[in-house]
């Protein structure tokens, strides 16, 4: 998709040729103009089905309607519009490619059961493009030709379907990260249309990583909506963004904070198209919530590479447990009974039990009930009558003298006893405190 320099003209940017959308400048085979059959015919279906009119919280219920209708006619669209060496593939008994190809072509229109859509629906899509590739369905032409059709002839008619899908019955993104995701829907018109935008090549150099077309528009116009409704339609990359300015309503740099970072490159649109790529790789390709949908088959097999490097830890991954081996697994109900632990079991737990009596230092002296103690009285004693003299010194017990006693405080400390006999007071014992409070 980057521009051309005609021969002979390498160093005049002005003469490059330019693949733009919706240009008479590439030519489509045959089997580009049979596929293009194909989404229109997927577009006049979104006419025979009327939207629901009942409330709803999120999509149209109108869309598995359409969905089912794909569905039940899809065997007869695949070979209808599919070129016939497609369809007659000579193949082996146990794999039948077309059975790949129609999963890959109802899988790229969105979720019936969900109502929505997202980039793996997308990657479903370039999967089935990929597989009529590779039954060779294209013809062969000088390199970049074909490419350049399937994108300009197939992904952007189809994109246009999509985005009609999208707003016809309101199908909500498939997996999005929200506003911290690149688009809601879509990534392959981001790849595509920053290498329209990137410096002219000829069929032999290497793709730039830096630089752009001359007359190109700056990166940072995609925050001017008159200048994206006027590129929308010759790019991709503006075409995308341009939906967004359809479904989306505020600052740019609010709803699409990533696009807006990007937006602020200053080495081109090569540069862009660079990150883009690697990007790709990273949010689409590699994502489990996006491959676990993806079926794979004898067209696209699940083969480990024995030459690819073990992907690094993540901190997820690193903090899950263990698996168990199976002779620890296997361990008999007697045997899973925890042991019992000396010090450690609490007295009420055994089968032994103890009765409170034998337990020995955690009972409060006063739940004894003998004579003299609080408990042999029904009623407590009240506050006042334990209060402590503050007229003079604590009575002197009968092997001390005055003398012992000159420089002791008045107040007696919380367990300290007092013994006053004269006044009547109930006796108290020295120490009320539990052995565990020490």
């Amino acid at each position: 998709m980057f521009p051309r320099h005609p021969e002979g003209s390498q160093s005049d940017q002005r003469t490059a040729q330019v693949f733009e959308t919706n240009t008479s400048i590439v030519g489509f085979s045959e089997t580009i103009l049979q596929l293009q059959g194909l989404i229109r015919t997927l577009g006049e279906i979104i006419d025979e089905v009327p939207l629901d009119t009942g409330p709803r919280r999120f999509g149209n219920v109108s869309f598995r309607k359409w969905h089912a209708q794909i569905e039940s006619r899809g065997d007869a669209l695949l070979h209808q519009f599919l070129p016939s060496r497609v369809c007659s593939f000579n193949h082996e008994p146990d794999s039948d490619p077309l059975l790949e190809l129609r999963a890959y072509f109802l899988g790229s229109f969105g979720s019936a059961q969900r109502l929505d859509y997202g980039t793996g629906h997308e990657l479903s899509f370039l999967a089935f493009i990929a597989c009529i590739w590779k039954l060779g369905g294209f013809p062969s032409s000088s390199p970049g030709t074909v490419e350049r059709e399937i994108v300009l002839g197939l992904i952007e008619p189809y994109l246009a379907l999509i985005r009609r899908l999208i707003l016809t019955y309101t199908l909500e993104p498939a997996g999005s990260h929200g506003v911290w995701g690149l688009d809601d829907h879509s990534f392959l018109p981001y790849v595509f249309g920053s290498a329209q935008y990137g410096p002219p090549i000829t069929e032999s150099d290497q793709v730039p990583t830096e630089g752009s077309l001359v007359g190109a528009p700056d990166p940072a116009s995609v925050t001017k909506a008159t200048i994206v409704d006027k590129e929308r339609k010759t790019n991709m990359y503006f075409g995308a963004i341009g939906f967004i300015y359809d479904v989306k309503k505020g600052p740019f740099w609010e709803h699409s904070p990533t696009l807006y970072d990007i937006s602020g490159v200053r080495a081109g649109w090569a540069k862009i198209n660079k990150g883009m790529i690697k990007m790709y790789n990273v949010e689409v390709l590699s994502k489990f919530p996006v491959v676990q949908h993806f079926p794979f088959g004898s067209l696209f097999s699940w083969d480990r590479d024995a030459n690819a490097t073990e992907p690094p830890t993540s901190v997820h991954s690193s903090s899950q447990p263990t698996q168990k081996s199976a002779a620890s697994v296997s361990i008999s109900s007697a045997s899973m009974r925890y042991p019992t632990q000396e010090g450690t079991q609490a007295p009420w737990t055994s089968s032994r039990m103890h009765h409170p009596e034998t337990i020995g230092g955690t009972r409060a002296p006063w739940a004894s009930g003998q004579p003299g103690s609080i408990a042999a009285n029904p009623r407590l004693v009240e506050p006042s009558s334990i209060a402590v003299r503050r007229a003079g010194p604590p009575p002197f017990r009968s092997s001390e003298t005055a003398a012992n006693h000159i420089n002791k405080p008045l107040m007696q400390s919380a367990g300290t006893a007092i013994n006053d006999t004269d006044s009547g007071i109930a006796s108290i014992p020295q120490s009320t405190k539990a052995p565990w409070a020490k």
